[in-house]
């Protein structure tokens, strides 16, 4: 079905190759997962699944490819899009039409479907993604896990052989995301129809999948087989399998349920430790917000939500997709006004300043990192944000030198590339360091891992905790629980529009089906939701 012989791949102007002697097979009907650093390639290679590489982006190729039994190289986007449906990182980047219903459509009107082969068509997406309820909306209302779902629904409308997904979870709950991926599977199981996912949050995808793909960086080395085959060469693994390693259970465990039957069987070395207390807070909290209420339209998105976050305390701001989060975000940062409500922001009415003020204290990075790249290189990028905030004029010693935060997101070799030539994971670090370079007094952090691997996500945690211990308020909207329990001193989940539980996060994510992490699934009522809290208790002795 998918076959690669030898591929390498180089941009146009690259002197180093974006894939290199890459090779492997993948039998029709196969479920795959493809993952590895970001930056090593792998949005190259699935974009070579459909001609997009190079035809689209142009570029070298060398090697043989056969999907389907065609050549991507020589046919174009549009004979393989019959074949290789393709839902990108971005799913803006992919929407023609402003409303729901007329996008997932769109395809299937430019092939010229009958009416009411259409009509079933659509019918049949909307239900499976549960956007029934959404048909209506225009885009640019919805989420940005809605609008993933949308794209997934109009590649599959078209009903191709094979469906490429380039970190369709990414922005999605955990309850979107099992929905999302359970569809894929009964598509896989019940149709047949070929799956290939790239994705970094593991966790989430490997028990659905049967075969592979470990692509390491730069595109030089690629690791292909069995889930359980590679997950046991590599590093980057979820926390299950990690903690599996660490106390050597054999056969490696995939899921929750092939872990529980070693957990079961394990006597702590020690007491159960106890759930933390609440952090007492000497200080007044830096953003306040009371009884804010935001309405689009006719949809109230805020109903009188109450909210703060404190001086060197990072706040996981949690919830389904449409919950509000974002929304709230906006709103302290003067981007949304509230019709009702009071927020304050240090010593600022934010409804007296506008947004430049309230963001002289408040670093805020949204959901898509775009929105914050327009420079010609990474080094500028961050440069014109010290301008902006007056810190390169002032003559005082920056907060931090750009040469260190480089090193810390692994950027080095990137100072002088063009942002949006970057990876999405890239090009995350890169908004990331332009809102943090400042050391702003709090951080507003919309979804800052996505597109971000495991070594990346484990430096940002380090940089968030440095941060908190110099008495920077911040919060993080996430879909990421396990980045929740390693880093957040206090979780607060919305629903509707409103805050409907506030606490440690052993009491809010330890407790939830839906939000708790692998760890907290493994050992339940344990207050443990990290390998870390495990391995304190069950083996001191090799704790970190």
């Amino acid at each position: 079905m998918i076959r690669f012989e030898h591929v390498s791949f180089w941009y146009s102007g690259s002197e180093r190759p974006a894939l290199r002697d890459v090779s492997f097979f993948l039998p029709e009907g196969t479920f795959t997962l493809m993952t590895g650093p970001s930056g090593a390639g792998k949005s190259t290679l699935l974009r070579c699944l459909n001609g997009l590489v190079p035809h689209f982006s142009g570029g070298l190729v060398e090697g043989n490819i056969s999907v389907n039994g065609l050549n991507p190289v020589i046919e174009s986007p549009k004979v393989m899009s019959r074949h290789v449906g393709f839902v990108f990182q971005d799913p803006e980047a992919q929407f023609v039409m402003d409303r729901v219903e007329d996008e997932v459509a769109f395809a299937l009107e430019n092939a010229a479907l009958p009416r009411q082969e259409m009509r079933v068509r659509v019918e049949e997406v909307l239900d499976l993604l549960d956007l029934e309820p959404l048909r209506d909306r225009r885009l640019e209302t919805l989420s940005g896990g809605e609008r993933q779902r949308v794209a997934i629904a109009a590649a599959l409308a078209l009903r191709p052989q094979i469906l490429v997904l380039d970190e369709p979870t990414s922005q999605l709950d955990p309850k979107s995301a099992e929905d999302v991926l359970n569809a894929l599977a009964r598509l896989n199981s019940d149709l047949g129809l070929t799956v290939v996912v790239a994705e970094h949050r593991l966790e989430r995808v490997v028990p659905f999948v049967d075969e592979m793909l470990y692509l390491d960086e730069g595109g030089e080395g690629l690791l292909a087989g069995s889930p359980r085959d590679v997950l046991s060469q590599i590093k980057l693994v979820p926390p299950l399998v990690a903690l599996a390693q660490r106390l050597g259970w054999e056969p490696l465990p995939l899921t929750i349920k092939e872990g529980r039957r070693f957990s079961r069987t394990i006597q702590p070395n020690g007491e159960r430790e106890a759930p933390a207390p609440p952090v007492a807070h000497a200080d007044e909290p830096f953003i306040e917000a009371r009884g804010v209420r935001v309405r689009y339209g006719e949809n109230e998105t805020l109903r009188g939500v109450d909210f703060e976050v404190f001086p060197g305390e990072v706040v996981a701001l949690m919830g389904r997709n449409g919950a509000g989060k974002s929304t709230l975000l906006k709103t302290l940062v003067g981007l949304v006004r509230p019709q009702r409500g009071k927020i304050r922001v240090g010593t600022l009415d934010a409804a007296q300043h506008d947004v430049a003020t309230l963001c002289r204290q408040v670093g805020y990075l949204p959901q898509d990192p775009n929105a914050l790249l327009f420079a010609e290189t990474v080094a500028e990028e961050w440069e014109i944000t010290l301008r902006n905030h007056g810190l390169l004029s002032n003559g005082g010693p920056l907060p931090i030198q750009p040469e260190t935060l480089l090193a810390r997101f692994g950027l080095s070799d990137k100072a002088a590339a063009y942002p949006r030539d970057l990876s999405t994971g890239e090009r995350q670090r890169v908004a990331l360091g332009a809102v943090m370079i400042t050391q702003a007094r709090a951080l507003l952090l919309d979804e800052p891992t996505r597109g971000l691997d495991a070594l990346a996500k484990e430096a940002l945690t380090d940089l968030l905790r440095s941060w908190r211990d110099e008495g920077i308020a911040i919060v993080l909207v996430t879909h990421d629980v396990e980045l929740a329990a390693a880093v957040a001193d206090r979780v607060v989940l919305m629903s509707q529009g409103d805050v409907i539980a506030n606490g440690p996060p052993s009491a809010i994510l330890g407790s939830s089906p839906l939000f708790a992490p692998q760890i907290a699934h493994l050992f339940p009522g344990s207050g443990w939701l990290t390998v870390a809290d495990a391995l304190r208790v069950l083996r001191p002795e090799i704790a970190k």
